[in-house]
């Protein structure tokens, strides 16, 4: 197992006074997977959003690749992001531009790479996600699985050193969700970055994950190995893995 490359450090975190995050303690290790598992509504992409450094806590630290990033300007902020590639949930794609573009977009604005360089990364990227020759397509002409590659290219168009998904399979039918946990396995494996997800998934979850952390009303409640989760006794966890009706509520 690596370093830390993410710590959550007794994190509290509100909007409009009403708590999200209550005491989050999480540490990400380099090179692992870790799936944050959890009802909807706890605070999963919150966290991933503290992690980019979109949200501010309201105490306690968020250390990033050896850095305090609560702490950082907007320069300072914008550096570590640049060792961050994130997955959205709806892919987040621009419309307007062409899949090409989509992909190239934090190349283009973030560094001063020829033109012909980054349309040859961007065709590695395609190729790496099993889309090659779709730089010229728009994003309407794109399945849900296909727009999910091209986020995914996008996400480590930057050779990130960590990747963040929110939410990866959500709104797939069952063999386009298979494809994509495939493609992230495969690419993590490739590409050696550390990974942090959030999904509803479970067996997605234990597929991936080197551990998973477990949260509940706003702070981590286990982690472990996947087969450490499956045995938990925690009585939240058991009833989460099982579907009762008691581990579920509505999102945010």
């Amino acid at each position: 197992m690596g370093r830390p490359i993410i710590e959550l450090k007794d994190v509290y975190f509100s909007i409009d006074g009403k708590p999200i995050i209550e005491g989050l303690s999480l540490q990400v290790n380099e090179g692992e997977t870790i799936t944050i598992m959890g009802r909807s509504g706890c605070g999963k992409t919150v966290t991933l959003k503290l992690i980019l450094g979109l949200y501010k806590p309201d105490s306690g630290e968020i250390w990033v690749d050896g850095r305090e990033i609560s702490r950082l300007n907007f320069d300072q902020l914008a550096e570590v992001r640049k060792k961050i590639g994130v997955l959205f949930q709806s892919s987040a794609l621009f419309d307007s531009m062409t899949v090409g573009e989509n992909v190239g977009f934090m190349l283009y604005q973030h560094t001063k790479l020829p033109r012909k360089e980054i349309e040859k990364i961007v065709a590695e990227k395609l190729e790496l996600v099993g889309l090659p020759g779709t730089q010229d397509l728009k994003p309407a002409q794109l399945s849900g699985g296909m727009r999910k590659r091209v986020g995914l290219a996008r996400a480590i168009a930057m050779n990130p050193k960590i990747i963040l998904y929110d939410e990866p399979t959500t709104a797939l039918d069952p063999m386009t969700v298979s494809g994509i946990i495939r493609m992230i396995k495969e690419l993590h494996d490739k590409l050696g970055v550390t990974s942090v997800i959030v999904t509803h998934d479970i067996p997605s979850a234990f597929f991936l994950s080197t551990r998973i952390a477990v949260m509940n009303k706003g702070k981590i409640i286990e982690v472990g190995t996947p087969q450490q989760i499956q045995q938990s006794q925690n009585p939240f966890v058991k009833a989460f893995l099982s579907g009762e009706s008691d581990a579920k509520e509505n999102s945010l």
